[in-house]
């Protein structure tokens, strides 16, 4: 029987706590995830993309996803998807799922992963940049998987964070609103930017000693969120290799730039999961965990959405 998924089943069946350690489990084994289709049917810079993955024996999933960002300007969603699963034992269609709520809250969960695997331990201060609909989800993906002490909220508008805060308030987390981008990155001890930017707007001097950013907004080469100069000064991790050396805009730039090779990225996800040794070396490192997204970890929280759900009980 076909099920399927709205955006509150979604929410409500893949708390952060579950879903974050689920994609710790499951990056560890093997998944199909070949490079995703980027299309432009308009011709002004939007994407559409497809997004396939399997696992043999267990499941199939596309996700076909639309970025508009001139959707922001006249009140719609930015992002929106949907989530298709299929056996892979006979190819029957399981499930339909509210893509957009799924994208969200895998990003959220990795970036949130990212952070437990690379932050310093102990209390820590948390910023937020950006005030789309994936700010609220990072606040509560990261203080599910982090001990923090206060979370700061910067977005170009200071109403659209305002908002970020009433929502998070509502999911009774507390977050304030910062109108300094500056000082909101020096007083950050973990960072993590989702926005569309096309033009770097964390600068190096800013990153303090120890920090560590996330950069889960920018997807393709023409976009970036840290300046490209960041990244000489620390260590750098990706979602994957391929996908960041392909598209990942503040990699790309800096290493077109001359200011690193391919081989500063240091490890990938999958790779640090599978090991139980620290990537951190010392307290006073900055780490950058850069992320363009990939098929795997949509399947992966499709997969505990289904196991989740009440058809699995």
């Amino acid at each position: 029987m076909l099920q399927t998924f709205d955006a509150a089943a979604v929410a409500r069946l893949c708390p952060y706590d579950g879903l974050v350690d689920a994609l710790a489990c499951g990056l560890r084994e093997p998944i199909a995830s070949p490079a995703r289709m980027h299309l432009d049917p308009p011709g002004d810079g939007s994407a559409f993309l497809i997004m396939p993955a399997w696992q043999t024996g267990g499941l199939i999933g596309v996700k076909m996803v639309s970025v508009w960002p001139a959707n922001a300007a006249a009140g719609k969603p930015t992002v929106t998807a949907l989530y298709n699963v299929f056996s892979a034992l006979d190819g029957m269609p399981v499930a339909v799922i509210d893509g957009t709520e799924l994208t969200l809250r895998r990003t959220a969960a990795a970036a949130a992963l990212g952070a437990r695997l690379l932050a310093r331990k102990g209390r820590l201060r948390l910023a937020v940049l950006g005030s789309g609909a994936l700010a609220p989800e990072m606040a509560e993906a990261h203080a599910s998987a982090l001990d923090l002490e206060r979370i700061t909220l910067w977005g170009r508008r200071a109403e659209a964070a305002q908002r970020v805060a009433q929502v998070l308030a509502g999911r009774g987390i507390a977050a304030r609103v910062e109108q300094s981008l500056e000082r909101a990155v020096r007083e950050a001890d973990v960072i993590v930017a989702a926005t569309t930017a096309t033009v770097p707007f964390i600068e190096p001097a800013w990153v303090s000693p120890g920090t560590h950013v996330g950069l889960f907004g920018a997807f393709t080469t023409a976009m970036a969120e840290a300046s490209p100069a960041l990244l000489p000064h620390a260590s750098l991790f990706a979602d994957t290799r391929a996908g960041v050396l392909e598209k990942g805009g503040e990699v790309t730039q800096a290493i077109a730039a001359g200011l690193i090779t391919p081989r500063a990225i240091r490890a990938e996800f999958a790779e640090m999961v599978a090991s139980d040794k620290p990537w951190r070396v010392s307290d006073g490192e900055i780490t950058v965990l850069k992320s363009v997204g990939f098929a795997a970890l949509d399947l992966l929280a499709a997969r505990h959405l289904l196991a989740s759900s009440p058809a699995a009980k």
